[in-house]
Formats: C-alpha cells, sequence, structure tokens
C-alpha cells in the first residue's frame, strides 16, 4: 500500500541494540513533567524529577553504564540506584521509567522480577533465569536481607562477549525491577535499522521484514508521548455549588 512502509523486525529484543534515547528523555520531559538540567558543553542528559526525587543521566562513558537512574530516600523507602550498559535496548529501560512515573494507584504491589522470565518459558532456579538461547540471564543476589539484581546479556562466559548488563541495586522496589524483565522476556521483536545492530550478535537474531503505516512509524514516538501524558490522574471534579438560600418574599 502507498501508505506503509518497510521495516526490519529484530528477535529477541536484547540483541536489537539499544536503539533511539529520545524514546526515553522526550517523553519523561514533555509527558512527565522531568527538568532538563542545561549543560550545553557536555555530552551527557540529566533529567530531575518534578519532585527531586529521582534522577536520570544518560552519560556516554566507554567503560561505565550509560544511564543511571537515582531515586532518593522516600518517608517508607530508602534510596535506591539502577544502572544501564550502553547497548541495553531503550525500550526495556523505558518499561521502568513508565513504571516509575505512572500514577501511584496504578504502580503496582510487590512483584516477583523471576516471574515474567518463568511464564515465558526462560530455564529458572530459585535464584536466576536464562533466556532459552542461552544468551540473556537475570540473577538475584542477597546481602543482608536485600535482593541485588544483575540482567546481562552476552554471547559467552567471556567478558569480552558481553553485550550489556543491567543493575539493580537491593533497595529497588520490586515492581521496577519486574517491569524491566517483563519488557526483557516480552517475546515481541524491535524495530530497528538492521545496519545498526551490535557487531557480534547478528549471527543469533532473527531478522524479518514487514509492511507497516508510515504514520505509526513516523510519529512512534510522538504516539508514546501522548499516551504517557494521557494516564495522569484525572484532576478531582470541582466541588457542587453549595444551595442558593432563598430569596426573601417581599411584602405586598
Amino acid at each position: 500500500m502507498a501508505n506503509d512502509i518497510e521495516v526490519t523486525l529484530v528477535a529477541p529484543r536484547y540483541l536489537a541494540g539499544p536503539g533511539d534515547p529520545a524514546w526515553i528523555t522526550v517523553p519523561l520531559h514533555n509527558a512527565c513533567g522531568w527538568i532538563i538540567a542545561e549543560e550545553p558543553l557536555m555530552p551527557r542528559v540529566i533529567l530531575t524529577s518534578p519532585d527531586r526525587q529521582a534522577e536520570l543521566r544518560l552519560d556516554p562513558a566507554p567503560d561505565d553504564p550509560w544511564w543511571r537512574l537515582y531515586h532518593a530516600a522516600a518517608a517508607d523507602h530508602p534510596a535506591w540506584y539502577a544502572s544501564f550498559g550502553a547497548r541495553t535496548p531503550v525500550e526495556l529501560v523505558a518499561a521502568v521509567l513508565n513504571a516509575l512515573t505512572a500514577p501511584a494507584a496504578s504502580q503496582g504491589v510487590a512483584s516477583d522480577p523471576l516471574e515474567p522470565a518463568r511464564q515465558a518459558g526462560w530455564a529458572w532456579s530459585p535464584n536466576a533465569c536464562i533466556s532459552p538461547d542461552g544468551i540473556a540471564e537475570i540473577e538475584c543476589f542477597t546481602d543482608h536481607g536485600a535482593n541485588s539484581w544483575f540482567i546481562t546479556a552476552a554471547l559467552s562466559g567471556d567478558p569480552e562477549n558481553q553485550l550489556w548488563q543491567a543493575h539493580f541495586d537491593g533497595n529497588t522496589p520490586d515492581y521496577l525491577v519486574t517491569a524491566f524483565t517483563r519488557a526483557l522476556a516480552d517475546p515481541s521483536p524491535l524495530i530497528r535499522d538492521p545496519m545498526r545492530l551490535p557487531p557480534r550478535a547478528r549471527q543469533r537474531t532473527h531478522l524479518r521484514t514487514e509492511q507497516l503505516p508510515a504514520e505509526s512509524v513516523a510519529f512512534a514516538l510522538e504516539h508514546r508521548t501522548t499516551a504517557l501524558s494521557q494516564r495522569r490522574a484525572p484532576s478531582p471534579a470541582p466541588p457542587p455549588a453549595p444551595p442558593q438560600a432563598p430569596q426573601p418574599r417581599r411584602a405586598r
């Protein structure tokens, strides 16, 4: 059809490469009201939540995680931290931010971060899940009663073949870790430019082309931003006006 364009779909999604960082940063700013720190001479992006409790940093550092998410301590929860390597697909990181910025009533209760992978048929043990191809692994380490999570995509046990790693410290709320693992185990492919896939991963990916409406592809980021804007809890309705007192009758 004239209004369709051909795109390449990549599976499994954890081998699709990073994608466009704007998938995360634009909706955070435009839909969720996160504030941009202006540092025009620095090659990084810093976004702070409206309540100043959370900060997301995109810092292109070759030997360190590119994405870092910090959250200050709250009355009912200690401070926590998460990080994501440069090749972590942005859709996985966005799932965490989607959950974090959701209205409080829909953020969910404590959940088991391994459950999405188990439901997807990954091999599992009490503290880990491994994808059927052996590339992606979710590991949980317990230290002083707190669970610390490491999610890794690696083509072999050789450190040189690690593609990316995500880390959630022991204080990260479980529902946020679960948001990441649910996106990770999702079998749906991701749209990518095949020429920009991680070179070492190309032989392990499944590519297919598909015709999609040009409008849905060109405005995907705009649609995502709009959807996040619309999910905000509606403003409470104004209280009804008090009944008017009856006017005194005039004597004839």
